[in-house]
């Protein structure tokens, strides 16, 4: 079992959303996963220029760090997502590595794993940026199961008890990657989106023939 945490603060080892992030890693590996932790901040990822080039050939045009990114989350079965809320959203660097996985989205290429996410904001909202963050990762076709929001500003000693939460949190997810717990209402809801792009993509078939190809090597569209 291995679980990838993914942290967006610009503030290195002194980002209070890190300490979260490592939190739910800790509680990960006290249900034996193997854990690993990557910081957006020392990595380029350029903007997506919807040129459309992944959805036909599933190669990007643009040359940078997000390749291997990319090939570490599709390696994990867990992924932590990280953020302090930066005007009621994540972060740059975060904003633009959803925005590269739009052939993800397409392909539900996170089906089968699952997910959570933290936040630390100043005063407020935090649990709305947890809950984007969340919802990107549905959308991408992984499990969310749950999050853990904090606003230390309003309480600095709010964060060590938030620090706990995400412990459990990160137990909750290994348990959840082992089939442990059960989500069967977001189970419906994966497969109506995959039922949705199965159609967009098959509509668009002689365009996105990369996408066509990943529906038929999974099974989810079946060639006459």
């Amino acid at each position: 079992m291995k679980i990838l945490g993914l942290i967006a603060s610009p503030r290195g080892k002194e980002s209070r959303t890190l300490c979260l992030v490592d939190a739910v890693l800790e509680g990960a590996r006290k249900e034996g996963a193997e854990t690993e932790l990557i910081d957006l901040y020392t990595l380029r990822i350029e903007y997506c220029t919807a040129c459309g080039s992944c959805y036909a050939t599933g190669d990007c045009s643009l040359m940078d760090d997000f390749p291997e990114l990319f090939d570490a989350i599709l390696d994990a079965d867990g992924i932590v997502l990280g953020s302090p809320n930066y005007i009621d959203s994540v972060t740059a660097p975060l904003k633009a590595v959803f925005d590269r996985m739009a052939d993800a989205i397409h392909c539900q290429m996170l089906t089968g794993k699952f997910g959570c996410s933290v936040c630390t904001a100043g005063g407020s909202n935090e649990d709305e940026v947890v809950a984007y963050m969340n919802h990107v990762l549905t959308v991408l076709g992984a499990t969310a199961v749950g999050g853990v929001g904090v606003a230390v500003g309003r309480d600095p000693t709010a964060l060590g008890r938030a620090e706990e939460e995400a412990v459990l949190l990160g137990k909750q997810l290994a348990r959840s990657i082992r089939g442990e717990l059960e989500y069967p209402e977001q189970e419906e809801i994966h497969r109506q989106r995959r039922e949705y792009f199965r159609q967009l993509v098959t509509a668009n078939r002689e365009i996105w023939r990369h996408e066509y190809d990943w529906y038929v090597t999974m099974g989810w569209i079946k060639e006459e």
